[in-house]
């Protein structure tokens, strides 16, 4: 079976009278049904409600909300993608590994 990456935001505080974002807590599974390798975290943001890029919360899609993740995650010199691509790769180099591992081992008894 093929390893999936799902990134998810599952909680986020918000400020209510500009709907400013100040917290987000998301996570990244990689799975392929019976082994999974997780990766989370929160990320703490600042705002400028006067900005002309501000999305306030009633605005904001899931994907808008990742693209901050992503973007949080940048080491060095990579974009957003390749960040958001190196998490994906290490989590699931660690899920292949596991099933590495099953394949190579048994349990139960010889009777």
């Amino acid at each position: 079976m093929a390893i999936t990456n799902t990134w998810s935001v599952s909680d986020m505080q918000r400020t209510d009278s500009d709907g400013g974002i100040s917290l987000i807590y998301w996570s990244m599974v990689s799975s392929d049904g019976t082994y999974s390798a997780s990766e989370g975290g929160k990320l703490r943001c600042e705002y400028d409600a006067s900005a002309a890029d501000f999305i306030s919360y009633s605005d904001l899609s899931e994907a808008d909300v990742l693209g901050w993740v992503y973007t949080s995650l940048i080491e060095g010199d990579e974009t957003a993608d390749e960040a958001k691509a190196r998490v994906e790769a290490d989590r699931t180099a660690k899920v292949q590994k596991q099933i590495d591992a099953a394949a190579t081992t048994a349990s139960g008894t010889p009777w």
